[in-house]
């Protein structure tokens, strides 16, 4: 019934949008061309919803995935490993305070004016006011040195800092303006032609794009939910269509399935203070169950991660032990050997939690029995906290499921478990999940974890000099041999799974390698769709 109601989603998107494309046609604008003319200039994506804040760097736009439409002063490739893209070169003062970057000098926006040194520092300016999610609360001062120079001045050094510029895309000082997230200008390499809210956007090859040409000219991006989409690529009207990994086994004629590694992890936070406590809000705070060493410990190793891969996400997916699986500032040592229900049990017993007459752990008059929360419009978190109740159960933990809006949510939880995600490609992610300095911000590190190890290695990591060493650090603060913030360690979380992002994409279309993918925020596939072609004769 459900996949029914989302073929009408579909036909009327689709037929709005062939409405629409065929009425740009006759304005000479172009239409968006399907399946039929696959081997055409044009691709009709159906790969997420749009984004609620638009298109705007400054405020976020491109933190999980490609601007699209603006350039980033440096890139990453395949394996995350830094590249210039606007830039020439950088250079960073021994102290790491100061960095130096140079931009190229031929460089366009989509309108036809220069880019130059002013739009860089107007742009991080902006960013670094903008109260969005990216802080830049620790650069001191952005200077133009000259036209096609500026300096970054930290007031602390911060090897993360390297990330924002990465990340964040430029945009240009003469157009900026209210509406900019609506009608961006940029020098990436598409621009915006059409966005019709809450059915699809449309977006061309920009004319002056300083890199190579994108071999499409044309991309339509149908936002539609993942049923939705898949009922798009039955129907041949997608070339490329994000689904959901219980769609995932499906066949659809003409395209291929490609499943792409993550870190969009999913796992249980749990309150680390005791309870008893009050947040500055108000809330309740800490959590008599979870706040004990042994419990946490106990559900991390009972608990049949690979079961919750093959049960709950169709096999599409893999065990997660942290924030950061296979990134390059992860810790291989904190894997750990699960599944092992009597060891558990073992450890719990160990520590005074015996069963009462119901079958439930009790220690000092306390029963390990607690709700855990989801959002209740995720249903793969939905499933994810059925099955780890389930799997609980055995091990004498009682732990009751309920769905609540994200509102709900962030005044429950730093008083009680909720199945959460994250996954970015970033260390800094683990600083604000785990960091004691981070405490209730947003949703940082919402269950008040604290450890002076962790902070001590975490603070060493962020003022490193290079990567390298700042990956030393990272990784012992997810474990050193004696502690970390890892199951290994204080086990401030039980991580469960990292979701692989599967998609139907149309068999002769080459997207190239791609890197483990984030969080499933925005368009993380796009990130080089500027190389995508379709197959030619010699790669056979």
């Amino acid at each position: 019934m459900r996949l029914k109601r989302s073929m009408m989603v579909i036909m009327m998107a689709l037929l709005t949008a062939a409405l629409g494309a065929c009425a740009s046609a006759e304005e000479d604008a172009g239409s968006a061309e399907t399946a039929d003319a696959s081997k055409g200039k044009d691709l009709v994506l159906a790969i997420g919803g749009e984004p609620d804040e638009g298109f705007d760097p400054t405020t976020g736009w491109g933190q999980y995935g490609s601007p699209l439409f603006q350039s980033t002063l440096l890139t990453y490739d395949e394996d995350l490993a830094i590249q210039k893209d606007l830039a020439t070169d950088y250079h960073v003062s021994d102290d790491g305070l100061e960095w130096t970057i140079a931009i190229r000098e031929d460089v366009q926006f989509s309108d036809g004016e220069d880019l130059t040194a002013r739009d860089v520092v107007f742009t991080y300016k902006t960013a670094q006011t903008s109260g969005s999610v990216i802080d830049l609360s620790n650069v001191k001062s952005i200077e133009k040195a000259d036209a096609h120079t500026m300096t970054f001045t930290l007031k602390e050094p911060d090897s993360t800092f390297i990330d924002q510029l990465a990340r964040i895309g430029i945009v240009p000082e003469h157009a900026y303006d209210e509406a900019y997230n609506e009608h961006p200008i940029g020098s990436g390499p598409f621009q915006l032609v059409e966005w019709r809210k809450g059915q699809q956007l449309i977006v061309e090859a920009n004319p002056h794009y300083y890199g190579d040409p994108p071999n499409f000219e044309k991309l339509t991006f149908l936002f539609l939910e993942e049923d939705a989409a898949f009922a798009a690529a039955q129907a041949g009207e997608a070339d490329v269509a994000a689904v959901p990994p219980s769609l995932a086994d499906e066949t659809v004629e003409g395209m291929r399935l490609v499943d792409l590694q993550s870190v969009d992890n999913r796992g249980v936070m749990l309150p680390y203070p005791e309870a008893g406590g009050e947040t500055e809000e108000g809330y309740p705070l800490g959590n008599a169950v979870t706040s004990d060493r042994a419990i946490r410990k106990a559900m991390n190793i009972a608990v049949d991660r690979e079961g919750l891969v093959d049960g709950v996400l169709e096999g599409y997916g893999t065990p997660a032990y942290t924030i950061a699986d296979d990134l390059p500032w992860w810790n291989p040592d904190t894997v750990i050997e699960d599944n092992r229900l009597a060891d558990a049990k073992r450890l719990l017993a160990e520590a005074g939690w015996q069963e009462n007459d119901a079958g439930v752990r009790e220690k000092d008059g306390v029963e390990a029995s607690f709700t855990l929360y989801y959002p209740s419009d995720d249903h793969i978190r939905q499933s994810l906290a059925l099955a780890f109740a389930s799997q609980m159960e055995p091990l004498g933990l009682s732990i009751s499921t309920e769905g609540k809006s994200w509102d709900e949510l962030e005044r429950l939880m730093p008083a009680n478990p909720v199945m959460m995600g994250y996954g970015n490609q970033t260390p800094l992610e683990m600083y604000h999940t785990y960091s004691s300095h981070t405490k209730a911000e947003s949703l940082n590190n919402a269950n008040y974890y604290s450890n002076p190890d962790v902070d001590r290695y975490m603070e060493q990591a962020m003022r490193a000099t290079s990567q390298e060493a700042a990956n030393a650090f990272w990784k012992k603060a997810q474990w050193d041999g004696e502690t970390g913030f890892t199951a290994k360690g204080d086990a401030p979380w039980v991580w469960l799974v990292n979701i692989e992002h599967t998609y139907f994409i149309k068999d002769d279309l080459k997207i190239g390698e791609q890197r483990i993918q984030p969080h499933g925020h925005g368009w993380p596939i796009t990130d080089a769709i500027e190389n995508w072609h379709w197959q030619d004769a010699e790669e056979g």
